[in-house]
């Protein structure tokens, strides 16, 4: 383990520390900090993400093992069908508009 000396500067109306980018970097700090006071010290950590991602939503769903049959759509006559374009329809409209507005025109092919 490597010990930096670091001076104590002042920040605004509060003292603090400058920590060099390498340590940012490799600890992955890039946003909120965690202190935590210890007896032989303090503890800088970075922030745990609170908000799940979908990904992650969907991996803590599967884990436990809960019944979800309620969650799903009911076949009630309540649900319409999507008579909007197929999602390579939209893309190729979407391209269309791009081309359209930056004056270029519909490649070969």
């Amino acid at each position: 383990m490597k010990i930096l000396d670091l001076k104590l500067t002042r920040i605004g109306n509060s003292r603090g520390v400058r920590l060099p980018v390498a340590l940012i970097k490799r600890y992955g700090f890039s946003g909120p900090i965690t202190v935590e006071a210890r007896e032989d010290g303090l503890l800088l950590k970075p922030k745990k993400q609170s908000k799940l991602s979908w990904e992650e939503t969907y991996k803590q769903m599967a884990k436990s093992q809960e019944d979800w049959s309620d969650w799903e759509a009911a076949d009630d006559g309540m649900i319409e069908a999507w008579d909007g374009p197929s999602e390579a329809e939209f893309v190729e409209q979407q391209q269309q508009a791009s081309r359209r507005a930056s004056g270029k025109k519909k490649p070969a092919g």
